[in-house]
């Protein structure tokens, strides 16, 4: 029986490989932050955000892997070919996706680096032992390198897989360890935008670590690595409907725990690491220690999808296969590595650098939402399935959203 139940999961699993990859690529150490950053000094106010930014994930997830699926190739070449300026719109999506995400990469590694560093003082106790951030950040990037040089999509699929089990379980433990007040949770849900310096850039950070232009491309490519065709249609909305609901779920537990106790007791929240030292009194060391196992699992699950968008979005551009072990790979997979270590020469500190790489990411979506609209109306590319009313309803809408978030982006740097 147990065995039984055991294959029914990995079959699931398998059914939704794409979708946990963008769960995985999504809910990063950068959400973790800006999520319990908006719950901690807004409380649920921003939960509306969250929200239209799930269902417009959804939206454009299946929009990319339907155009995928129908045409037979990624985003990146329809859109260098179906248009006039069509290389000049995708080098310019390859060049900002990669500066976008460099910058993720510094504050990931930075904060996972903090956290392992504050995981080891809690285990030594009062020998605190304490390991160089740069030392930490060497051991992964090998282990990584390691991985990436040997490793193929479907082997990245199964860590991905662990690695969101791992963090989806620690953020619901925490949750019910620190038993927030599921009244103030509620009373915090009228929509809003508070009148204090940051507001704006807090939104566009939420959009654009959530509604992820870099999602949208890389999920056409991961449709293509999956070899999903036109057949695997309702698969494919399945697959989005599942990644879009799970990053919801998980953003709004990271943001429902915050906002039902650190927003209840005043405080302020501005690095990762301090807020596992502000839940080790309210949870213990145990749920300080999970949250950090959590977040560990979130950023280095972000680090897989980051390194190898670069080659990935050249392949598709220049029309090279996706081959992971061929040199081009290896040498832009080992470029993207050495950016790991940005944070330990920086003055900003690495959760700086996520919030900004994610206002940064929130200009980019109207560059992505746009043309896949054109797209997806295009007969002579989709066929006979061509959108309905309804989907391009939610595309329009989408391509409002993704200007207002650019505006708030703006807004926000300014």
């Amino acid at each position: 029986m147990p065995e039984n139940i055991g294959k029914k999961i990995l079959i699931a699993l398998s059914a939704i490989g794409p979708g946990l990859f963008l769960i995985g690529y999504n809910i990063g150490t950068g959400s973790v932050t800006t999520m319990a950053k908006a719950g901690a000094e807004y409380g649920m106010t921003l939960f509306w955000a969250l929200l239209l930014s799930c269902i417009f994930t959804y939206i454009l997830m299946v929009a990319y892997g339907q155009m995928t699926l129908v045409s037979g190739n990624t985003a990146l070449f329809n859109i260098k070919t179906s248009f006039k300026a069509g290389k000049v719109l995708s080098i310019y999506i390859i060049i900002t996706l990669i500066i976008g995400e460099l910058l993720a990469l510094m504050g990931i590694m930075g904060i996972v680096s903090e956290l392992v560093q504050e995981g080891i003082r809690l285990i030594t106790g009062e020998r605190a032992l304490v390991i160089d951030t740069f030392w930490i950040i060497l051991v992964f990037a090998i282990l990584l390198y390691f991985l990436l040089w040997f490793g193929r999509y479907k082997v990245f699929e199964k860590v991905l897989t662990v690695f969101v089990i791992l963090m989806a379980l620690c953020f619901i433990a925490v949750f019910f360890m620190v038993r927030p007040s599921i009244a103030a949770i509620f009373e915090g849900m009228v929509p809003g935008i508070p009148e204090t310096p940051g507001a704006f850039r807090l939104v566009a950070a939420m959009a654009g670590t959530t509604c992820s232009a870099a999602v949208f491309i890389i999920r056409s490519t991961v449709v293509a690595e999956k070899g999903w065709t036109i057949r695997n249609l309702k698969n494919e909305k399945r697959d989005a409907f599942s990644s879009a609901f799970m990053m919801l779920f998980l953003s709004g537990v990271i943001m429902a725990v915050s906002a039902g106790t650190l927003h209840i007791m005043g405080l302020r929240l501005d690095t990762t690491v301090e807020m596992i030292r502000l839940f080790e009194p309210l949870g213990g060391q145990a749920a300080a220690f999970i949250l950090i196992l959590g977040i560990t699992g979130a950023g280095l699950s972000t680090v897989f999808p980051i390194v190898l968008i670069a080659p990935w979005l050249i392949a598709d551009y220049t029309g090279r296969p996706r081959d992971i072990k061929s040199p081009m790979f290896r040498v832009l997979i080992f470029g993207g590595l050495v950016f790991a270590f940005g944070s330990i020469f920086l003055e900003q500190t690495p959760p700086i650098l996520m919030i900004l790489s994610q206002a940064f990411q929130a200009t980019i979506l109207p560059a992505v939402a746009i043309p896949v609209f054109l797209l997806l109306n295009r007969k002579q590319l989709m066929n006979m399935h061509l959108p309905s009313m309804t989907m391009n309803a939610g595309l329009v809408a989408v391509i409002i959203f993704s200007i207002i978030t650019t505006y708030f982006a703006i807004v926000g740097f300014l």
